[in-house]
This record gives C-alpha cells, structure tokens and sequence, in this order.
C-alpha cells in the first residue's frame, strides 16, 4: 500500500515537472527558425527549390492529438492554409520579416526572417487547452519533415495569389 502512494507521488510529479517545463521549452523553440539548407532539401522531393528572390516556407502538421481542430495559419489578414491532421503545405515568401500564427482560444504567433534562396521548416502541433486544443506552430527542420513520409499536401486557400507558386504550394504576397 505505501509503495503504490509512493508510486502515485512519483508519477504526479513527474507529471507536474512535464507541464511546468514544456511551456518554456516551447517558447524557447520559438526564437527563430532556421534555415533547412540545401542539401537537406534536395533529398525530399516535396520540397520545390525557391524560386528566384523568394523563400521557401513548408508547414506541416503531423499525425497527434486535436484530429478535429483545423485552425487557419494567418500572416497579418491573409490566410495561408488550415493544415488538416498528418498534412503539410509549401508557401512561397518574400525576403524579410514575416509573422504567422494560429488561434482558437488562444493565439500562437511565429516570428520568422525569411531570406532568398533558403528553405524553412515550421511544425504545428495541437495541446491540451481549457475548452478546445490550442494550436501551435515551432521551427523545425528538413530532417523531422523527411521523417514523415505519409504527409498528404494540404489544399491552398482561395484568397491567396498562386501565379509563382511551386506544384502544389503557395505564392505568398508579402
């Protein structure tokens, strides 16, 4: 009877140091994106090349815990994609200073600088929040994308320009 207490104190607080340490790690995280490089990306054929003066943005979201919850990634008023469960989408940008987020009853915002020629990574996971999932996007890399070889490509928005957009991804306009 004590050694199940025991085990039962034990559990929680490891339980209590996961919770208390992961907003941390995940704000951490958040800092900065960095670049994939280009041999990395050579080696998935998902990922378009660049196209001249332009950065190369791959969202993905893989298979995890909030199925039903398909919050839009936004940068500014524009949308960008509502990325389903075990998906991913290549958004094109501009060179600069670029910030997206996500929200349902909380917002997440991904503060990035994009450079010309370089490709980036961005996750979005799902976590636990008081009423619905809260939504999250973290840098990554090309290595953790290749690793999920069942992504499906995820379908552009409507509102978004597509006229210098690799197969399947995304021109961004800003």
């Amino acid at each position: 009877m004590k050694q199940a207490s025991l085990r039962l104190l034990a559990s929680a607080a490891l339980v209590a140091a996961a919770a208390a340490i992961g907003p941390l790690a995940h704000a951490d995280a958040k800092e900065t994106a960095a670049p994939a490089g280009a041999a990395a990306d050579q080696a998935d054929s998902r990922v378009p090349a660049p196209p001249a003066g332009k950065g190369v943005i791959v969202f993905f979201r893989p298979f995890g815990a909030g199925m039903a919850l398909n919050p839009m990634v936004r940068e500014g008023a524009d949308d960008i994609v509502k990325l389903g469960t075990n998906s991913y989408f290549v958004y094109v940008a501009d060179p600069g200073a670029h910030a997206f987020e996500v929200k349902s009853e909380a917002t997440d915002t991904l503060h990035m600088e994009v450079d010309a020629g370089e490709t980036y990574y961005v996750k979005e996971t799902i976590g636990m929040g008081v009423v619905v999932g809260r939504p999250h996007l973290t840098p990554s890399d090309a290595a953790t994308f290749a690793k999920l070889k069942g992504l499906k490509l995820s379908h552009q928005t409507s509102d978004v320009n597509t006229s210098q957009a690799p197969p399947g991804g995304h021109a961004g306009t800003n």
